[in-house]
């Protein structure tokens, strides 16, 4: 780099000098140009001189009051435009001319395909106008668009349209106005040719909001769901929160370049085309329950992030963590309570805890960062909704929403910090969390040592915990405190009747709780639905495993009682014991045969009989031997084919049928046992059960039933087959990029497919580009995130091959750069020779001429320790 980046302190925060009342913004689009005028109205706050972010601009000029002021009259450079000795109050005007068309970062304004679209959290504002590009800045914004009829007929921005006007050369113009203050974060602007899904909803005071879906012409018939999802969504909001929609019209577009998921912009939400389009053919039931989160995630935004919203980006998880739990919510009412529990703590235990371990370790609130984009992670969104989750499981449910009423009106229309909501938590339940915020503050997750004493002739039961935190970067375990921790839990007897159930609170480091009139020794269910985010354990013996798989009451502890005892089986494998002798003599075959006679719903079922992941052993290892793990898991796998082949066969049989795809709850979880028992059967020995794939991908009426059936010849030893699959899947979907996307994914995380020469042959295929966000993370992402034995081949090509394309993506787009990296970064988790091979790649990226912010921060903070 040519200059060592600044770190950004949260203790340094200080209040802008001026506020912005209202911001009028004219666009100017042309092929080739913007033209970009802003009048600002502006009125002094506190002192100093008025320094405004802007970045890839060029000034075309600046006016006070409508009085041009010369060039020597203020400072500008590649990041700031700062005017001196402005007065009070003022009208301050800015024209600038940018490049949409150029812009591959994918921030501010630019082009994805023939359409002009923003994307402005966290910091792409300044690359539109010199802006206060922070959040606690809020302003009335009203934006004028004209372009070319022709091309761009639909012209949008935030709020309401309130004119509309021909205008000469066969342009037009659309004038936007959003009465409610808000932060450039949440600016949006569409143009483009575009069709529409119309609908309404009228809200609990009885007001009708209109309702619009905008994309593309070819995809106006995958709008469906995502307008029911949302409808449902602002019921839910109604229903629960309180809360209403508050402007006369919502509108999502769909945007096939996009680096996020979705974005919130006030009134206009601008999605990743991947999480809103969805129809039988072309999307999965995993898309379509993807689609609805994320349709309820940035709508509930409008109160949890846009109408309060946060000081400054060290907050971040005041308004994400928070949403998080809130779609998490609604999610679990719509479909399967437990199912949703255990895709969270997975993802958790899988991602999170990794990143938790790892030199990128950071607080839910950071203390400092050197480029924002690089805290979008798993650490502020979901451990941030498991510090929320454990505020609701606290507090609860009346208690929560005392306190979110409390918070929505003591800071509706403020920036505020994530200290004020947990106070409005506390003023309205009359609570003390002060211990808790520990969680905001502290780094790693932290581990919780249980054991137990049964005196039988007090018949008396003792319970005692033990908690303690990591060293994480710039935090010692010696300087963390003990965290306040819920923990759900129940005693069982020997018929799985609960003897004693209830909420303990931990907030010592050790902490004893004794039980009394206990007639027999029970099995403690501890952490029941995953009650906190910690690494706990218990010297549970494999049948009292069994046992909680059996009989607990609380179905994510059946469900995590099944992993941890094929835990202990694939362990073993590991350390050289027998797979069928393991199989057989820790009881995990006979729990596994007790599941088809269980009365379990389908969804819990197609959890139960998968085994841990890799990603999740891994987590258990130190070091990480990644050829153990998958050798290991694959012969428990293999065994438990073998024995269970006709059980699994029953299940798959008495679940086929061609009625009509329905995306509703029960016939998903049906879809999702049928589907598991092949990906099962499709491993087996048996030659005449990769027919039930073959025939099942030939009849598929809908894309779950053909993708779970690809996926799982593409995982089998049969790759003749899973290569005709291939071809003839790409041949029928390959002008529906979406689709394409799951084609290039199942190749790409697949131990079977994803040699380092296959993936560079799908880095050179005609479908993929590197341009495109979606299309990276299909192949590389889903190379280095799964294929775990070619990503980590001995040699190193993996990592070479990923720091490669690192090294290209940074030039392109530095946000998907520096999320790709990633996995080179927990080179202290695997062996000394992997991880030597990491750094190796490491340190070429360190020594990139012209390294962006993004990557440099991350490349730099993984190579801390590694001298």
């Amino acid at each position: 780099m040519s200059a060592q980046p600044q770190e950004i302190f949260l203790k340094d925060y200080t209040p802008a000098p001026y506020a912005i009342i209202e911001t009028h913004l004219n666009f100017d689009l042309y092929e080739d140009h913007t033209l970009v005028t802003s009048r600002l109205r502006i009125e002094r706050q506190h002192t100093g001189d008025l320094v405004l972010n802007g970045q890839h601009l060029k000034l075309k000029g600046v006016a006070v009051d409508q009085t041009i002021l010369p060039a020597e009259s203020y400072q500008v450079d590649e990041e700031f435009l700062t005017l001196a000795n402005l007065p009070d109050q003022c009208e301050l005007t800015i024209i600038t001319e940018i490049e949409p068309q150029n812009n591959t970062a994918l921030e501010g304004l630019y082009k994805s395909g023939g359409m002009f679209c923003t994307q402005c959290e966290a910091e792409g504002f300044r690359r539109i106008t010199y802006y206060l590009d922070r959040p606690d800045v809020m302003s009335v914004f009203t934006t004028r668009v004209t372009a070319d009829q022709s091309k761009y007929p639909i012209l949008l921005s935030n709020g309401n349209a309130i004119a509309e006007e021909p205008l000469e050369d066969g342009r037009h113009a659309v004038v936007w106005h959003d009465p409610h203050k808000k932060p450039c974060y949440l600016f949006a602007l569409v143009a483009g040719d575009l069709k529409v899904k119309e609908s309404t909803f009228t809200t609990m005071s009885g007001r009708e909001v209109a309702l619009k879906i905008f994309v593309e012409p070819q995809n106006i018939d995958k709008t469906d769901y995502a307008m029911g999802a949302l409808k449902r969504s602002m019921t839910w909001d109604e229903e629960v929160y309180g809360r209403e929609y508050d402007l006369d019209i919502f509108m999502i577009v769909a945007v096939d370049d996009f680096n996020m998921g979705a974005m919130e912009n006030k009134g206009l939400n601008i999605f990743n085309s991947s999480c809103v389009l969805a129809n039988p053919q072309t999307a999965t039931d995993a898309a379509y329950q993807r689609i609805e989160a994320i349709v309820a995630h940035e709508y509930f935004h409008n109160w949890s992030g846009n109408r309060v919203t946060c000081r400054d980006w060290f907050q971040l998880s005041l308004k994400e963590g928070f949403t998080v739990f809130r779609d998490a919510c609604f999610t679990a009412d719509m479909h399967s309570e437990t199912v949703k529990r255990i895709e969270d703590a997975t993802l958790m235990r899988t991602i999170q805890y990794a990143e938790d371990a790892g030199p990128l370790a950071h607080q839910v609130q950071p203390d400092s960062f050197i480029e924002i984009s690089n805290f979008y992670t798993v650490t502020i969104y979901e451990k941030g909704a498991e510090i929320v989750s454990m505020i609701h499981k606290l507090l609860g449910k009346e208690g929560f929403r005392k306190g979110s009423d409390l918070y929505f009106d003591r800071h509706d229309g403020q920036a505020v910090t994530i200290n004020e909501f947990v106070s409005a938590m506390e003023d309205a339940n009359s609570a003390d969390l002060t211990q808790f915020k520990r969680w905001y503050k502290q780094a790693g997750t932290p581990s919780v040592a249980v054991s137990s004493q049964y005196d039988v002739d007090k018949k008396q039961f003792v319970l005692t915990f033990k908690q303690s935190m990591p060293s994480t970067p710039k935090q010692t375990s010696e300087e963390k405190l003990p965290l306040h921790i819920p923990v759900e839990f129940a005693l069982l007897d020997a018929k799985g009747n609960e003897i004693e159930q209830g909420m303990l609170e931990l907030t010592e480091a050790e902490q004893s709780f004794v039980f009394d009139n206990v007639e027999q020794q029970p099995v403690p269910s501890l952490f029941r639905d995953y009650t906190a985010p910690v690494k706990w354990q218990y010297d549970y013996s494999p049948e009292q495993l069994a046992f909680l798989m059996a009989n607990d009451k609380d179905g994510f502890n059946r469900w995590d009682a099944a992993q941890q005892l094929a835990v202990i089986v694939i362990e073993r494998v590991m350390s050289g014991e027998d797979a069928t002798h393991a199989v057989a003599e820790t009881g995990l075959l006979d729990a596994y045969k007790a599941l088809f006679s269980a009365q379990l719903d389908d969804a819990m079922l197609a959890k139960m009989l998968l085994l841990p992941n890799e990603a999740y052993i891994a987590e258990l290892q130190s070091p990480v031997d990644v050829q153990a793990i998958y050798k290991a898991r694959e012969a428990v796998k293999s065994i438990l084919v073998a024995e269970l082949e006709e059980d699994l066969l029953a299940v798959y049989q008495a679940r086929t049928g061609m009625e009509e795809y329905q995306p509703e709850s029960d016939a998903m979880a049906k879809r999702s046992l049928k589907n598991t028992a092949l990906s099962y059967l499709a491993q087996s020995q048996n030659p005449e059960r990769i027919k039930l794939a073959e025939e099942q991908f030939a009849a598929a009426n809908n894309m779950t039933d053909g993708m779970a059936a690809l996926s799982a010849m593409v995982n089998s030893q049969y790759q003749q087959q899973a290569k005709e699959a291939l071809d003839s899947f790409y041949q029928q979907w390959k002008d529906e990029p979406l689709v394409v996307n799951q084609w290039l994914s199942v190749q790409s995380a697949s131990n079977q497919t994803a040699s380092i020469e296959h993936i560079r042959e799908l880095l050179e295929h005609p479908a993929f580009d590197i341009k495109n966000p979606n299309k990276v993370r299909s192949v590389l992402g889903a190379f280095a995130g799964s294929a775990t034995q070619h990503f980590h081949k001995p040699d190193g090509s993996g990592y070479e091959l990923l720091a490669e394309y690192v090294a290209k993506l940074d030039k392109l787009n530095p946000q998907i750069a520096s999320r790709l990296v990633a996995p080179l970064t927990k080179w202290q988790r695997y062996t000394p020779e992997l991880g030597e091979k990491m750094i190796q790649q490491l340190r070429k990226l360190e020594a990139e001429n012209e390294l962006s912010k993004d990557v440099f921060e991350v490349v730099t903070k993984a190579l801390v320790d590694c001298n």
